[in-house]
Protein backbone atom coordinates (compact mmCIF):
# COMPACT_ATOMS: atom_id res chain seq x y z
CA UNK A 1 0.00 0.00 0.00
CA UNK A 2 1.17 3.49 -0.73
CA UNK A 3 1.57 6.07 2.01
CA UNK A 4 -1.49 8.03 0.80
CA UNK A 5 -3.73 4.97 0.81
CA UNK A 6 -2.44 3.97 4.23
CA UNK A 7 -3.17 7.46 5.58
CA UNK A 8 -6.74 7.39 4.17
CA UNK A 9 -7.34 3.92 5.60
CA UNK A 10 -6.04 4.98 9.04
CA UNK A 11 -8.24 8.08 8.98
CA UNK A 12 -11.31 6.00 8.13
CA UNK A 13 -10.42 3.50 10.82
CA UNK A 14 -9.96 6.25 13.42
CA UNK A 15 -13.35 7.75 12.50
CA UNK A 16 -14.94 4.32 12.90
CA UNK A 17 -13.29 3.86 16.31
CA UNK A 18 -14.46 7.30 17.43
CA UNK A 19 -17.99 6.53 16.25
CA UNK A 20 -18.02 3.18 18.08
CA UNK A 21 -16.70 4.75 21.30
CA UNK A 22 -19.36 7.48 21.15
CA UNK A 23 -22.11 4.93 20.42
CA UNK A 24 -20.94 2.76 23.31
CA UNK A 25 -20.82 5.79 25.60
CA UNK A 26 -24.38 6.77 24.69
CA UNK A 27 -25.58 3.21 25.20
CA UNK A 28 -23.95 2.99 28.63
CA UNK A 29 -25.28 6.42 29.56
CA UNK A 30 -28.82 5.41 28.56
CA UNK A 31 -28.54 2.17 30.54
CA UNK A 32 -27.27 3.98 33.65
CA UNK A 33 -30.05 6.57 33.31
CA UNK A 34 -32.67 3.81 32.99
CA UNK A 35 -31.26 2.05 36.05
CA UNK A 36 -31.32 5.31 38.01
CA UNK A 37 -34.96 5.87 37.11
CA UNK A 38 -35.80 2.31 38.05
CA UNK A 39 -34.02 2.75 41.39
CA UNK A 40 -35.82 6.04 42.06
CA UNK A 41 -39.20 4.48 41.24
CA UNK A 42 -38.42 1.42 43.37
CA UNK A 43 -37.59 3.73 46.28
CA UNK A 44 -40.93 5.54 45.87
CA UNK A 45 -42.76 2.21 45.98
CA UNK A 46 -40.82 1.21 49.10
CA UNK A 47 -41.75 4.52 50.76
CA UNK A 48 -45.44 3.97 49.92
CA UNK A 49 -45.40 0.46 51.36
CA UNK A 50 -43.51 1.61 54.47
CA UNK A 51 -46.03 4.40 54.96
CA UNK A 52 -48.87 1.87 55.03
CA UNK A 53 -46.93 -0.31 57.46
CA UNK A 54 -46.41 2.63 59.81
CA UNK A 55 -50.10 3.56 60.02
CA UNK A 56 -51.73 3.02 63.41
CA UNK A 57 -55.32 1.88 63.92
CA UNK A 58 -55.81 1.55 60.16
CA UNK A 59 -57.28 -1.36 58.22
CA UNK A 60 -56.76 -2.47 54.65
CA UNK A 61 -59.99 -3.66 53.02
CA UNK A 62 -59.65 -6.24 50.26
CA UNK A 63 -62.63 -8.02 48.72
CA UNK A 64 -64.80 -7.00 51.68
CA UNK A 65 -62.42 -8.38 54.32
CA UNK A 66 -60.48 -6.24 56.77
CA UNK A 67 -56.74 -6.76 57.31
CA UNK A 68 -54.22 -5.14 59.61
CA UNK A 69 -51.43 -3.08 58.04
CA UNK A 70 -48.73 -5.74 58.51
CA UNK A 71 -50.83 -8.16 56.46
CA UNK A 72 -51.45 -5.42 53.89
CA UNK A 73 -47.69 -4.80 53.58
CA UNK A 74 -47.00 -8.51 53.01
CA UNK A 75 -49.82 -8.70 50.49
CA UNK A 76 -48.70 -5.60 48.57
CA UNK A 77 -45.11 -6.85 48.41
CA UNK A 78 -46.22 -10.27 47.19
CA UNK A 79 -48.51 -8.82 44.54
CA UNK A 80 -45.74 -6.41 43.47
CA UNK A 81 -43.30 -9.32 43.08
CA UNK A 82 -45.87 -11.29 41.10
CA UNK A 83 -46.41 -8.32 38.75
CA UNK A 84 -42.83 -7.01 38.73
CA UNK A 85 -42.47 -7.21 34.95
CA UNK A 86 -45.39 -4.82 34.41
CA UNK A 87 -44.55 -2.42 37.26
CA UNK A 88 -41.95 0.08 36.08
CA UNK A 89 -43.00 3.15 38.09
CA UNK A 90 -44.68 4.07 41.36
CA UNK A 91 -47.78 4.96 39.33
CA UNK A 92 -47.76 1.47 37.80
CA UNK A 93 -47.54 0.07 41.32
CA UNK A 94 -50.55 2.08 42.42
CA UNK A 95 -52.61 1.33 39.30
CA UNK A 96 -51.68 -2.34 38.82
CA UNK A 97 -50.99 -3.58 42.35
CA UNK A 98 -52.37 -1.36 45.10
CA UNK A 99 -55.74 -0.22 43.75
CA UNK A 100 -58.01 -3.17 43.09
CA UNK A 101 -58.39 -6.92 43.31
CA UNK A 102 -57.31 -8.79 40.23
CA UNK A 103 -59.75 -11.53 41.23
CA UNK A 104 -62.95 -9.57 41.88
CA UNK A 105 -62.11 -6.19 40.35
CA UNK A 106 -63.25 -4.49 43.57
CA UNK A 107 -61.23 -1.48 44.70
CA UNK A 108 -59.08 -1.80 47.79
CA UNK A 109 -59.98 0.57 50.61
CA UNK A 110 -58.09 2.12 53.50
CA UNK A 111 -60.18 2.43 56.68
CA UNK A 112 -58.73 5.11 58.94
CA UNK A 113 -58.92 5.32 62.73
CA UNK A 114 -62.01 7.56 62.57
CA UNK A 115 -63.84 4.92 60.49
CA UNK A 116 -63.69 6.84 57.22
CA UNK A 117 -62.76 4.85 54.12
CA UNK A 118 -60.75 5.98 51.13
CA UNK A 119 -60.04 4.13 47.93
CA UNK A 120 -56.47 2.94 48.21
CA UNK A 121 -55.71 4.39 44.75
CA UNK A 122 -56.62 7.90 45.97
CA UNK A 123 -54.74 7.32 49.22
CA UNK A 124 -51.55 6.18 47.47
CA UNK A 125 -51.67 8.94 44.86
CA UNK A 126 -51.98 11.56 47.62
CA UNK A 127 -48.90 10.09 49.33
CA UNK A 128 -47.01 9.86 46.03
CA UNK A 129 -47.73 13.53 45.41
CA UNK A 130 -46.07 14.34 48.76
CA UNK A 131 -43.06 12.17 47.90
CA UNK A 132 -42.63 13.79 44.50
CA UNK A 133 -43.12 17.36 45.71
CA UNK A 134 -40.41 19.50 44.11
CA UNK A 135 -37.46 20.23 46.36
CA UNK A 136 -38.12 23.97 46.19
CA UNK A 137 -41.48 23.45 47.87
CA UNK A 138 -40.29 20.99 50.51
CA UNK A 139 -39.73 22.13 54.03
CA UNK A 140 -36.25 23.29 55.01
CA UNK A 141 -35.78 23.47 58.77
CA UNK A 142 -39.56 23.71 59.17
CA UNK A 143 -39.95 26.60 56.73
CA UNK A 144 -40.92 26.29 53.09
CA UNK A 145 -38.47 27.96 50.76
CA UNK A 146 -41.43 29.79 49.19
CA UNK A 147 -42.20 31.23 52.64
CA UNK A 148 -38.63 32.46 52.90
CA UNK A 149 -38.96 34.19 49.53
CA UNK A 150 -42.21 35.88 50.51
CA UNK A 151 -41.25 36.95 54.02
CA UNK A 152 -40.22 40.55 54.73
CA UNK A 153 -36.50 41.16 55.23
CA UNK A 154 -35.14 41.30 58.76
CA UNK A 155 -34.70 44.81 60.11
CA UNK A 156 -31.33 45.78 61.53
CA UNK A 157 -31.32 46.40 65.32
Amino acid sequence: MTDDRLTVTLMRLSKLVIFLVLALGLTISSFVHAQTLATAERQKIEVLIKYVGDLKDTKFIRNGSSYDVSTAVRFLRGKWEANESSVKTARDFIDKVASFSGTSGKPYLIRLKDGSETKSRDFFYAELKKIEKPAAEQSVFGTKSTDLLNSPPNKAP
